[in-house]
């Protein structure tokens, strides 16, 4: 019980810090984002619940699962949940949890320091081949759509 509720302080401070930035970069009120994010948190919160009592399949996947399945046509309400969510930039929730995933990879800089300069060539080939991947993709996706 106790990582349920660690989970949920710190989904709340990722939800505040979201709203404001939210506010800052894509000029949603916090008001008018507050149903969105809302929504967000519970589903995030139904996931962990879910890993926790039902079976421990990864969170994201009960995250996700939950997430399609309250937004799919025909499901009661898919509609006003997809408008206030959509009010919430993807890109606004994306900086607090990168500020917490480097706070936690931070807190175990001893073990990332064992790992040498290894982890910065394989950094650099990941970073590389997702790039290269992304763009090719997108390339494609624009020849087959008749805009290049």
């Amino acid at each position: 019980m106790n990582k349920i509720i660690e989970s949920a302080i710190v989904l709340l401070i990722v939800a505040a810090i979201t709203l404001v930035g939210n506010r800052i970069g894509y000029g949603f009120g916090i008001i008018e984002a507050l149903p969105g994010m809302a929504v967000l948190a519970g589903i995030c919160i139904l996931g962990v619940l879910a890993h926790r009592y039902v079976y421990k399949l990864p969170t994201v996947l009960y995250v996700i699962t939950i997430g399609m399945i309250i937004t799919m046509p025909g499901f009661p309400g898919n509609d006003t949940v997809a408008a206030w969510v959509s009010k919430v930039n993807f890109l606004a929730l994306t900086t607090p949890i990168l500020a917490y995933a480097g706070v936690g990879i931070g807190k175990d800089l001893p073990a990332l320091k064992k790992t040498g300069w290894r982890i910065v060539v394989v950094s650099l080939f990941v970073m590389t081949g997702t790039y290269v991947a992304s763009a090719g993709i997108a390339h494609v996706v624009l020849k087959f759509l008749g805009e290049i």
